[in-house]
């Protein structure tokens, strides 16, 4: 589906019965939000006339609405990747709650407080009167959501992720964007790697920016040095990039070069090319769709395994630490000109590896 999926959705003001109301718990990061977006657009097929409130933080409040799936979201964060305790609801229960968060009792708790008239969650020994299936670790996170609705009946395709094109400029059209950040040193490549990478692409011709998620002003400002950028070069830092800014940005981009984080999936969900360095997880867990588009590099482990390391550990994977300066110019290369022979709107959409 090439589309994004909108829908006139009940935003309230109306003289009407109010809709019923379909909570969705997701309250983690970015990337966790659009890897979500295929399972959250089937809900809204599947249940047209309910409201769709997004439990999330409020810091993807722009985010969640440009997916077109989400009427309201509903402020709801904890420390790290911990589950939050509770949903700030005190309206009717819900006709559905769904647990897009996890699997098992910790995101089940704040969803049955709601006292919903149902529920659709993985099935878990610490839940056992819940119904659903079995739960995978091998499974991509796009495709396990969309799995989990298909056994209740509500199809999903795991290739609906597509944002609509921001109706705002680009703050650098057409510019290699370069994200050195991520929220655990694991996936975080070595600065003066990324910065042998900006210096590189700007000495090709490229016009480099560096981004920066809140508090990582020093990291992108010591890049952006590095490379010989100037300091203008240099989005965010002090707090994120404003998500209506950032989605126009990465949209608008030649490229993006960008760890297992957030801003990868904002690239496959804009169809911009992009290079994006794995280590701890492997990419057929988290990684963009097999496509021209899109370069996955991974050292894979001797064993095989997709979680071969801590994905949220204290230092750089050893995995992550294999990937080199000249593999990732190398990978950069070979991504498709921009111009009229590349489809963004349909290409990237194939099933993961």
């Amino acid at each position: 589906m090439s589309e994004p999926y909108r829908r006139d959705a009940y935003r309230g003001g109306g003289t009407g019965p109010a809709p019923p109301r379909l909570v969705v718990l997701r309250a983690l990061g970015l990337g966790d939000l659009l890897t979500a977006v295929p399972a959250l657009r089937a809900l809204c097929r599947a249940y047209p006339d309910h409201e769709l409130l997004l439990a999330a933080p409020a810091r993807l409040a722009e985010a969640a609405a440009a997916t077109g799936a989400v009427d309201r979201l509903l402020p709801a964060e904890a420390p790290g990747r911990a589950v939050p305790r509770r949903i700030e609801w005190d309206g009717p229960p819900p006709d559905l709650a769904v647990d897009l968060h996890g699997n098992g009792p910790a995101s089940r708790l704040p969803l049955r407080a709601l006292r919903p008239a149902r529920l659709f969650a993985y099935r878990h020994p610490g839940t056992p009167d819940l119904p659903g299936p079995v739960w995978r670790e091998d499974e991509h996170e796009r495709d396990r959501w969309c799995r989990l609705l298909g056994w209740y009946g509500v199809p999903a395709v795991p290739a609906d992720l597509r944002l609509p094109r921001p109706g705002r400029p680009s703050p650098a059209p057409g510019a290699v964007v370069v994200h050195p950040g991520a929220d655990a040193a694991a996936r975080r490549w070595p600065a003066a790697r990324f910065a042998a990478v900006a210096r590189a692409l700007g000495d090709a011709g490229h016009r480099v920016v560096v981004t920066a998620g809140a508090g990582e002003g020093p990291l992108a400002r010591a890049v952006a040095r590095r490379a010989g950028l100037p300091p203008s070069r240099v989005l965010g830092g002090a707090a994120d990039v404003p998500f209506a800014e950032l989605s126009a940005l990465v949209a608008g981009a030649r490229a993006v070069v960008v760890g297992d984080t957030g801003l990868a999936h904002l690239a496959t969900a804009h169809g911009t090319p992009s290079v994006v360095l794995f280590g701890p997880v492997a990419p057929r867990l988290w990684g963009p769709p097999r496509s021209p588009l899109h370069r996955a590099l991974w050292h894979h482990p001797a064993d095989g395994g997709a979680r071969p390391g801590d994905a949220h550990g204290d230092r750089p994977d050893e995995r992550l630490l294999r990937i080199t300066v000249a593999e990732v110019l190398d990978a950069v290369a070979r991504l498709p000109e921009p111009g009229p022979g590349r489809d963004r709107e349909t290409a990237g959409l194939a099933r993961p590896e």
